[in-house]
């Protein structure tokens, strides 16, 4: 009896593909639908082809309406019809390809990958509300996400990811503090990506993310936090300087409202390294002891910090790098790398650890009085 039934909608479908009007067209795919579920449990890989076939005819002859409804019906169905399930999925109308995206058990990673890398970013983020998304997939989705798609993945208790995968997530909450309580609550986060989402939260994030840590971890990332002032520049003792003149230089140009980057730059372009340091903790609002530690250290990286966060130019930035000692036979390859690493680094990221530079320091020289 059912392949009677078949047989006699196969012929239905035909005459309704060739001649048939749009209600026709719906009526047959409602009936070929209905039928494939009153066996679904039972259907070989046979039957399910055919019906893979048939549907999937009718389908590319069907309005937007009665697609949404296919995909709506078929999107749960363990066995659903591959081909049917993959077409419908890479539907550019997200109405269609929505419900089968964040459902469809049939869609392999391969698919999800592909439509990940290629479709819109409501495509990216129905992927992102599977019950289930594994580590290659969750990479392409915090590759290209955007900031909804980057907090529905993070929420997603399902969701698994690679240590890459984890690592851009933290890099791309930078500035978002829901998204990083989002981060911080999962449980697969390893302490070292912890501590980094914590050096790159404000304060107030920074406590409520202590908060919700395994005691453990916790405490470790407070020992880490209390270690970073006292490790600036440990390497390097700062020579006995007499930042006298230096000092009544600069304040000459605060009385007269004139101290600013150009001034700084002038410094530092002239190899005057006293005013350079004095100018520059002024500006950015670093003790000069500290600034003093950043500035002989041997990377380029703390400079380019301080720079990024008080928004100097790429120039400012290279003049005084080089103008610190030994510094001036600094090679070409270096500083091209060091340019790379200054227009990568975020404005947000760079003040704020400048401002956990500054209040860590202030509160250390207090204890210390």
């Amino acid at each position: 009896m059912a392949a009677i039934a078949r047989e006699s909608l196969i012929i239905d479908l035909e005459d309704a593909i060739i001649r048939g009007s749009a209600g026709r067209r719906i009526e047959v795919l409602r009936q070929i639908t209905d039928l494939f579920f009153a066996g679904a449990e039972v259907y070989d890989d046979e039957q399910i082809a055919l019906f893979d076939d048939v549907i999937g005819r009718l389908a590319n002859a069907i309005e937007t309406e009665a697609r949404i409804e296919l995909a709506s019906r078929l999107a749960p169905a363990e066995n659903a019809p591959p081909r049917v399930i993959r077409q419908l999925a890479r539907d550019d109308l997200i109405d269609v390809a929505g419900p089968v995206l964040s459902q469809s058990p049939r869609l392999t990673d391969d698919d999800l990958i592909d439509i990940a890398r290629t479709k819109s970013q409501p495509h990216l983020l129905a992927i992102s509300e599977r019950e289930t998304i594994s580590p290659p997939v969750t990479d392409v989705l915090v590759a290209r996400g955007n900031r909804e798609v980057m907090h529905t993945v993070a929420a997603n208790s399902g969701a698994r990811f690679t240590d890459k995968g984890l690592s851009c997530l933290v890099d791309r909450s930078d500035g978002d503090e829901s998204l990083q309580m989002a981060i911080g609550r999962r449980r697969d986060l390893p302490p070292q990506l912890f501590r980094a989402l914590i050096a790159k939260a404000t304060q107030a994030v920074q406590k409520r993310l202590l908060a919700i840590a395994n005691p453990l971890d916790a405490r470790e990332v407070q020992r880490v936090l209390a270690s970073v002032a006292d490790r600036i520049g440990e390497a390097v003792a700062p020579a006995k300087r007499d930042f006298t003149a230096a000092k009544r230089n600069v304040e000459t140009l605060v009385s007269r409202s004139a101290l600013n980057e150009i001034a700084l730059h002038n410094f530092a372009r002239n190899g005057r390294f006293e005013e350079t340091l004095v100018a520059l903790a002024e500006l950015t609002g670093v003790p000069l002891e500290v600034a003093e530690r950043l500035l002989l250290g041997s990377q380029p990286d703390p400079v380019l910090i301080l720079g990024k966060a008080a928004g100097f130019t790429w120039q400012t930035v290279r003049a005084i790098i080089l103008v610190r000692p030994g510094a001036q036979e600094m090679p070409q390859a270096a500083l091209e790398k060091a340019l790379s690493h200054f227009e990568c680094l975020s404005v947000q990221t760079a003040q704020r650890v400048v401002r956990f530079w500054r209040v860590r320091r202030n509160t250390l020289t207090a204890t210390a009085g």
